[in-house]
């Protein structure tokens, strides 16, 4: 019986952790009303704890498990321990861990939606009302493009890592204080930089948010113009924001709310890049047609900028890695009840699209009745009243 203790352990943990994530899928309204506000105190106050040391604590407790690990296996060897029992005992532990995951942040993928949270109203939309809010993210991109700082190969320079880190929180405070979107009123300590990041951007990794430890990671190799949205996003995992579409949409909105010209065109660069490929998606002829037209009109800086961004992936990317991450989180996000897996970082681009129609064109539409409404006009108002008191 004590070869099998850890098994039974590990199954346990698992058993429990399972039965959580069941009854959050139960009883959705109750987990949105408490555990986004509970977890986010207790990732403030593992922020604070971690924030300590620039270097990741999880990292730091990836190498000693390593070498704990390696250790009891020589061990194990050594004075010939049971197989079955040391394999038993290592599955408890990651089992454990994987409770302390779900019950620290796990639940949060069974919260409401970030769009009730900032009252967006997400509706099916048509293919024009996708093809005009690309074009609309297309020209802000276009002019933010135009003015930034750029070295003598034409390529965007943004301030230093730790300067863009320092200034990520800006736009969650506005998105607070100003619109009143409390989800938002969460950590806002600076992102650290990832360690390992040549492996990481192998694999396609831009940043990793590690809630046992409080931590919010951005990879500092990847592209200046996804730096600001990305630290955004981190940050937004780290308010326990844990759908990936939310957590862009997140970014999205912290990016363009901040003053900070670098961060606006950080915003309505990947803005244009999630409509634009959703566009590109649609499998139509009309489809292919608008989005011909829509990257026709990116100017010089625009397109210059995204063929960048493209070929850092394509050349630092190895496919063996890319593919093992890719399935490793797809499996993280499915199994903590997001079924759409890596496919949800694309859809923010029905948010996108919902915002830009109730953000601009509904607003446009208003004000454009709203002035042309003339009270003496006998065509828009039925004078006759007046005429006849007036006789």
């Amino acid at each position: 019986m004590k070869y099998w203790r850890g098994y039974l352990t590990a199954a346990i943990f698992a058993l429990v952790s399972w039965g959580l994530l069941k009854l959050a899928e139960k009883f959705t309204t109750l987990v949105d009303m408490v555990f986004p506000y509970v977890t986010r105190t207790i990732q403030s106050f593992l922020a604070a704890w971690s924030g300590g040391v620039d270097i990741l604590v999880w990292q730091i407790a990836v190498v000693l498990m390593v070498v704990f690990l390696l250790a009891t296996l020589v061990l194990m060897i050594i004075f010939r321990w049971n197989l079955i029992q040391w394999l038993g005992w290592v599955l408890a532990g990651a089992s454990f861990l994987y409770f302390l995951h779900t019950g620290l942040y796990g639940l949060n993928y069974h919260a409401g939606p970030l769009a009730d949270d900032v009252r967006l109203n997400v509706t099916e939309y048509t293919l024009d009302e996708l093809t005009n809010a690309t074009i609309y993210y297309r020209n802000l991109a276009n002019d933010f493009a135009v003015q930034m700082p750029r070295d003598a190969a034409g390529d965007v320079v943004f301030e230093d890592f730790d300067t863009l880190a320092a200034k990520a929180g800006e736009g969650f405070d506005v998105l607070t204080y100003e619109h009143s979107f409390s989800v938002f009123a969460g950590d806002l300590r600076p992102v650290k930089k990832l360690g390992w990041a040549n492996l990481f951007t192998s694999m396609g990794i831009t940043g990793v948010t590690m809630p046992i430890t409080g931590e919010a990671a951005v990879n500092p190799l990847i592209p200046d113009v996804a730096l600001p949205f990305t630290m955004c996003h981190e940050m937004a995992h780290r308010m326990c924001i844990a759908i990936e579409r939310d957590a862009n949409f997140a970014g999205f909105l912290a990016c363009q709310a901040n003053s900070n010209l670098q961060f606006q065109y950080s915003a309505y660069f990947m803005a244009y890049r999630y409509c634009y490929d959703a566009l590109a998606s649609v499998n139509t002829v009309e489809a292919a047609n608008a989005a011909a037209r829509v990257s026709a009109g990116a100017n010089e800086f625009l397109r210059h900028d995204l063929t960048g961004y493209a070929d850092f992936f394509n050349e630092k990317r190895n496919d063996q890695a890319t593919r093992l991450a890719d399935t490793a989180n797809d499996t993280y996000i499915k199994v903590n009840g997001d079924d759409s897996g890596v496919e949800s970082y694309g859809q923010v681009a029905d948010l996108l699209v919902s915002w830009h129609i109730q953000e601009v064109v509904l607003p446009a539409q208003k004000t454009e009745a709203e002035e042309s409404f003339d009270p003496y006009d006998e065509n828009q108002v039925d004078l006759s009243g007046i005429a006849g008191a007036l006789d």
